[in-house]
């Protein structure tokens, strides 16, 4: 950088720190925050706004690979690939599924393959609400497709490992076994 070039940028620097000093030393006239229910409106809003956006990446995903999926009244995407014949699962059984968990941008982030069978109690809770959801669906033996909305799967925070915050997720199972 020539000296004229270390001269402006130092001069900028200088320019912008005394406008800042004097905007923080200076009071408006009136400040108009907004009230409790305007900022709730405002969140509603963009929330609105999200969800409209992932609806829509949900929607061209399907499109793209021409899915026919069915969807349920909480956002759940589903079709199932094959039909078991076994039982099907109720609140407070256990059930066990081998699942490979994909982001809707294909990349794979969780297996059965390399992390074991998933085996939790039906109802209870510490599981995606979207599989739970799935599983009341399936008897023993079936084999499912899935896409989670976010609100549906790991929420606003994701998982803190493999899922990012706000992440739909695909799952791709088969209920194994019912107890």
């Amino acid at each position: 950088m020539n000296s004229f070039g270390k001269i402006s940028s130092w001069f900028l620097m200088v320019l912008a720190t005394g406008i800042l000093l004097y905007a923080c030393k200076t009071e408006p006239d009136s400040m108009d925050l907004p009230d409790a229910a305007q900022i709730q409106e405002a969140l509603l809003e963009s929330n609105k706004h999200l969800l409209a956006m992932e609806e829509e990446s949900i929607d061209d995903f399907i499109g793209r690979y021409g899915w026919k999926m069915r969807e349920t009244g909480s956002g759940l995407r589903y079709k199932i690939t094959h039909t078991g014949t076994g039982e099907k699962p109720v609140y407070g059984n256990i059930v066990d599924i081998a699942y490979t968990i994909y982001l809707i941008t294909g990349d794979p982030v969780y297996s059965s393959d390399s992390d074991g069978l998933r085996t939790f109690t039906v109802g209870r809770g510490g599981v995606e609400r979207g599989l739970e959801e799935a599983i009341l669906k399936l008897n023993e033996g079936s084999r499912a497709t899935l896409i989670m909305p976010h609100h549906l799967a790991h929420g606003v925070p994701g998982d803190g490992k493999m899922i990012p915050k706000r992440a739909t997720i695909i799952y791709e199972l088969e209920l194994m076994n019912v107890y």
